[in-house]
């Protein structure tokens, strides 16, 4: 590393120390969502997801969480791109519930299930549930650990593409173990920042892939469960 480099990170960082004098540390601020046990301290902001249809969702958005103090664009792109089927719904990677809670109240039919590592992320959808008076269940776990056993009609996901592929890896192709015949995976990511790869990965593990929507760069994808060996879901729950 040169001097030069050394020195403008130096003044950078006593920029930053004079501008947060007395708040929290960076660090803390702006801890990865992606971890079972945030540590930072608790921010809480509102951020309203106002859907193209009129519908009108309020979140209580804490530090520590994805998306906090707003609703972000690829969420907003997946709720609106939504190919409905009734039935059940699993949110996997919630957060703090933007999609699931939403889609939920535009269509009230679904059974709603939603899930995610971050303790705090699953404490936040479930008083957002609440907030918003719709029924569902929310659980802690990575991937798909809260749902052996179970079986849905769509599985949803703003993948932690930040995360590392293993992770988004490991969401797209454990799906068809988790989805009825002719249940949906619907994910939605930047294509040029790892998305494409997504497309990919589903295309190889489900054999079908339709892009929904394309918007600033926003592509959502879906994948069909076209066959399912029926031993193989003997004996399941049906979400």
């Amino acid at each position: 590393m040169s001097k030069k480099t050394i020195w403008r990170s130096y003044r950078i960082l006593k920029t930053t120390d004079r501008k947060h004098k007395g708040e929290r540390p960076p660090t803390e601020r702006f801890e990865h969502y992606y971890t079972e046990k945030p540590t930072s301290s608790i921010e809480v902001r509102q951020a309203v997801f106002k859907t193209k249809g009129g519908i009108e969702v309020a979140f209580q958005t804490p530090t520590g969480v994805f998306s906090f103090g707003h609703i972000d664009r690829a969420s907003r792109a997946l709720v609106e791109a939504f190919h409905f089927r009734l039935g059940s719904l699993l949110d996997i990677g919630c957060g703090y519930g933007a999609i699931g809670i939403t889609l939920k109240k535009i269509y009230p039919a679904i059974e709603l299930y939603m899930s995610d590592i971050n303790e705090r992320a699953v404490r936040y959808a479930k008083v957002n549930m609440k907030n918003a008076n719709v029924a569902g269940t929310v659980r802690h776990g990575a991937h798909y650990a809260p749902w052996e056993g179970y079986v849905f009609d769509t599985i949803v996901s703003n993948p932690p593409m930040a995360a590392g592929k293993a992770v988004w890896t490991e969401l797209v192709e454990s799906a068809p173990r988790f989805l009825k015949p002719g249940g949906s995976l619907q994910i939605v990511a930047f294509h040029r920042k790892g998305g494409e790869r997504v497309m990919k990965t589903m295309k190889a593990a489900f054999g079908n892939m339709a892009v929904r929507v394309k918007t600033g760069g926003i592509w959502v994808y879906e994948s069909v469960l076209v066959t399912r060996n029926p031993v193989e879901i003997e004996g399941g729950k049906e979400g």
